[in-house]
């Protein structure tokens, strides 16, 4: 959508007001609000903001910032009572009107560019698997005195909310949710909703389902997009699901691990990229149909699979979902249908036109647009030094369940960073890749540490509540 075209859709739909979005460093999204009536001044000069109150972006002496609005990212609000316009913009340079080095959606135009530049493909097309918990009741404390959560499902016989005496005997337990049908599955037609919102802001869905665990896990998959649109509709996707959870009274966290002892939360990207309309990454004659690019796409992503964890998996949680037993891969290898490998590949899709690799071992908890960026540098990086994977480098393909092995045998394999903060350090001496072609820059890269850093501190600093049961009685 251009800007003629906004502003026909707002003569259309009588709109009075536009809310413009964007993401922080962390990927929080801030809105800012105006009357539609003052749009071609907001497009000629932005709308100023004090970047120095946005965590990460920029310091008291030096605030002023600028946030342009992208016409192209323009939808209709789905929760809005009164007719009212959605866009993302870009934050900006208060002088040159330049995208900052720290602003998302910059990072991702930028890394698009340099995948054109390199010649490696003109196009990138993902799909983004979204698992998140829907739960009845989320109750969270932490204070000096006390400390704890509690989260309950209607789904689960073992988890119910207070008072619901379950009297329809629909809750189950003692099983995993996969697939579960109706009428146990109880929130067919919330999904159904979901889906029916996203795809009206020009997102498709492949499917949607109920995921393993029994309390509330979702799954919603999109079809294959080109990387530039998909970022953007990535976060509609994620405001939808929350917005839609509370509108029929639930709760939905995309946290990586919100439950001890039952399935986490993903987020699987699957990857293609094409050059004058051919998928690069298919040869019939090669490992599971994969070319030479592919191959060295998937060992630069390997190759790199440590410090990217720090932008894939950036939360002090996401490392208690990565553990092994619950199809979160801790070890950087790559095979043909393998849930435990860190890049499966689907062995289903076997055409040229399905031919991709799967990444399993991001989560929700990223910023998706500094996510799938620092993926695409990671193989492309790959491509251009052609890092090609073997059982030499112990990068695979490995088509078994690599827990199965011996222990010696499985020492030989990398393994993802144990905790965020490790993560962190793996960044700090491995980002050369990221930086190439002015993608990344020192200044975001530091940035992100630090904000990263005070989370790892905070969680740090306070008593769990499990070291309760361990010392109290000591």
């Amino acid at each position: 959508m251009n800007l003629e075209s906004v502003q026909a859709l707002i003569k259309d739909r009588d709109v009075q007001s536009i809310d413009l979005k964007y993401a922080d460093l962390v990927g929080n999204w801030y809105h800012i609000t105006f009357p539609a009536r003052r749009l071609d001044h907001v497009m000629r000069n932005g709308i100023p903001f004090d970047g120095s109150s946005i965590p990460g972006m920029r310091s008291v002496e030096a605030g002023d910032m600028v946030l342009l609005p992208d016409p192209a990212t323009a939808i209709m609000d789905p929760f809005s009572p009164l007719p009212r316009l959605r866009m993302l913009s870009y934050i900006c340079d208060a002088d040159t009107r330049d995208g900052v080095n720290k602003d998302p959606r910059t990072v991702a135009g930028r890394a698009h560019r340099f995948m054109v530049e390199s010649g490696v493909a003109d196009t990138s097309l993902w799909v983004p698997e979204f698992e998140f918990y829907l739960f009845n009741e989320a109750r969270i404390d932490n204070g000096k005195y006390s400390a704890g959560y509690r989260f309950t499902s209607v789904e689960n016989k073992d988890d119910l909310p207070g008072g619901y005496l379950d009297s329809d005997g629909t809750a189950v337990a003692h099983r995993k949710g996969y697939h579960i049908d109706i009428p146990f599955d109880k929130y067919t037609e919330v999904r159904e909703e979901m889906v029916r919102l996203i795809e009206g802001v020009g997102c498709p869905i492949r499917y949607h389902h109920h995921e393993v665990g029994l309390s509330g896990q979702q799954e919603i998959e999109t079809e294959l997009l080109p990387f530039e649109l998909v970022t953007d509709r990535m976060m509609y996707v994620k405001d939808i699901v929350h917005n839609c959870a509370l509108k029929h009274g639930l709760t939905a966290t995309f946290m990586p691990k919100p439950l001890y002892d039952e399935p986490g939360n993903g987020m699987h990207f699957h990857i293609q990229l094409r050059k004058d309309g051919r998928n690069v990454f298919y040869d019939a004659g090669g490992y599971a149909g994969l070319s030479e690019t592919a191959l060295c796409f998937i060992g630069g992503i390997l190759a790199h699979g440590r410090s990217l964890t720090a932008f894939t998996n950036p939360s002090t949680n996401s490392f208690k979902r990565l553990l092994p037993g619950f199809e979160a891969p801790v070890k950087l290898f790559f095979g043909l249908a393998n849930r435990s490998a860190a890049i499966r590949i689907p062995k289903y899709a076997t055409s040229e036109e399905a031919k991709r690799i799967e990444f399993r071992t991001g989560d929700g908890s990223c910023n998706y647009y500094l996510a799938m960026s620092a993926l695409l540098m990671a193989g492309l990086d790959g491509v251009k030094n052609r890092i090609l994977p073997t059982e030499e480098n112990a990068f695979g393909p490995f088509d078994d369940n690599v827990f199965d092995w011996p222990e010696e045998e499985q020492a030989r394999l990398d393994a993802i960073p144990a905790s965020l903060e490790e993560a962190l350090q793996a960044l700090l001496d491995d980002n050369e890749y990221l930086t190439t072609g002015g993608v990344f820059n020192r200044e975001l890269i530091e940035s992100w540490v630090k904000e990263k850093m005070k989370e790892v501190i905070a969680v740090r600093n306070r008593p769990h509540p499990f070291e309760m049961n361990l010392y109290y009685n000591l």
